[in-house]
């Protein structure tokens, strides 16, 4: 075992801490020492929780040494996107609206995770109310990408991708309503799962776009991602859109290999945009799971070019909505010196919300305005329908789908910041996924010739996270992608 146990892949660790070779304190202690030593130069965290995390992991070595350990997670440090709200703790969603504001209550997946023992170590950063693919949108400063503090490590959970590629921490929760989840874990070179819409509780956590957004774990490896959703997955009463499919131990579908899965490729997602190394890495992963005895069939996605227009009409639409509550008057931000109601909603949020929100709200407003709501969201849900009826005929010929999952390794901080139409095609290939509600997983498939990560993209059929994680499985062991880490130092 590794000197430094920060450095253990969650897969990894839970076995160390189930043999008791490792104990919670100490796991927890190294983290806290590598945090110190290199966050100053990458910003993943907001805040830190270090007293509570000293007790929970404290409280979790005491289990162990019972034989009374919760889950495999109990004593396993993690960390949180600053989007969930935790007792306690400030939730800020890196805006400077929710500044000071203290939830009196955990959402679901706090909770969930509360309940197996986990270690929470702190507030991980992102684009401000998870609107962004770069997490240079927070309002307290970029998160750097570990591999190359110049770029970003994508968004808007950058902060969760970067603390388990720095080995900040072995997982982390995160956001995904158009991408963000898997996006930054393709960018630095981790695992990221969007699972299927329903599949997690989103009670407690700040919404962007309520028929987009969904919760999903990083981590280092396949198997301690599957340990995260095992814990976070299943049906919440206080969240409607919760499914009560029952949950399976996704480790246990870890093994079964990838012979005679149907794999469909789709000719729409290697075209142009698609940078050389990008195709090249995902290549040879199609090639690596065809040597184990997959089966490769052509599929079309006739539709998925127009996701992205399509998608910012809906989730610009719903930001609207749900963002309408940030006011001035309930929590967060008061402007000061307002004559009027009026007036103090608007001094609020003009003083409260950054550029990106601004712009993506008024996107929103203006496509559910009288006269506008027909010619645009009306329209954009029916192009929604055909891109998940799209999806349903590849499914019927096909157990799953690969694609790259950017177009691009990770871009100069700075570079895409006066180009806002350039930054949202980051998002090609990740956001027609989240318009059917499909699960996908992004996992490393190789470093370009200047040593960025590069990601391939796995989606699934509805509730079949449990293919995904087989076959990601089965290439990660495979390959030693998983392993490479950034040089911090």
């Amino acid at each position: 075992m590794t000197a430094d146990p920060s450095l253990l892949p969650l897969g990894e660790l839970t076995e160390a801490l189930a043999t008791r070779a490792v104990s919670a304190v100490e796991v927890l202690e190294a983290c806290l020492t590598r945090i110190r030593a290199h966050d100053p130069a990458v910003h993943a965290f907001l805040r830190l929780t270090e007293e509570r995390a000293r007790k929970t992991a404290q409280e979790s070595d005491a289990r162990r040494a019972q034989g009374q350990a919760r889950s495999p997670l109990d004593g396993v440090p993690l960390a949180l996107k600053d989007i969930f709200c935790e007792r306690g703790v400030e939730t800020s969603c890196a805006s400077k609206i929710l500044m000071g504001y203290v939830p009196p209550y955990d959402a679901t997946v706090v909770e969930r995770l509360h309940a197996a023992g986990a270690v929470l170590v702190g507030k991980l950063n992102m684009d401000e109310f998870a609107m962004g693919s770069s997490t240079e949108n927070s309002a307290f400063g970029p998160t750097r990408n570990p591999w190359d503090l110049s770029r970003t490590p994508g968004g808007s959970s950058g902060g969760s991708a970067a603390a388990v590629s720095a080995r900040f921490v072995p997982g982390a929760l995160g956001t995904d309503t158009g991408g963000s989840i898997r996006q930054p874990a393709a960018l630095t070179g981790c695992v990221g799962l969007k699972p299927t819409y329903g599949r997690v509780s989103r009670y407690g956590v700040v919404a962007f776009a309520s028929s987009l957004d969904q919760v999903g774990p990083f981590a280092q490896d396949v198997k301690g991602c599957a340990h995260l959703l095992s814990a976070i997955a299943g049906r919440d009463e206080r969240d409607q859109t919760s499914s009560a499919r029952a949950v399976p131990d996704y480790a246990k579908a870890l093994g079964r290999g990838v012979s005679g899965l149907r794999i469909g490729i789709p000719p729409e997602f290697f075209g142009e945009g698609l940078e050389a190394e990008v195709e090249a890495s995902v290549r040879a992963c199609i090639a690596e799971l065809q040597k184990q005895g997959a089966q490769i069939v052509p599929v079309s996605l006739p539709h998925a070019p127009f996701a992205i227009a399509t998608y910012y009409v809906v989730a610009t639409a719903e930001a609207s909505s749900n963002l309408a509550r940030f006011d001035g008057v309930r929590f967060g931000l008061r402007a000061q010196g307002a004559g009027s109601l009026g007036e103090l909603y608007g001094r609020s949020r003009d003083q409260g919300f950054g550029a990106e929100v601004k712009r993506r709200i008024m996107l929103g407003t203006y496509a559910l305005s009288s006269g506008y709501y027909d010619a645009y969201y009306l329209r954009a849900q029916k192009v929604r329908a055909l891109i998940q009826r799209d999806f349903a005929r590849a499914f019927a010929e096909v157990d799953c789908i690969l694609t790259p999952t950017t177009p691009t390794t990770a871009f100069k901080l700075g570079e895409k910041s006066d180009n806002p139409l350039a930054m949202y095609l980051d998002d090609v290939y990740t956001v027609p996924v989240n318009l059917a509600g499909l699960p996908a997983m992004s996992l490393p498939c190789g470093l370009s010739k200047e040593g960025l990560p590069i990601g391939v993209q796995l989606i699934g059929k509805s509730f079949d996270e449990e293919t995904l994680f087989a076959a990601a499985f089965a290439y990660e062991r495979a390959t030693t992608h998983h392993t490479r880490a950034p040089a911090l130092g």
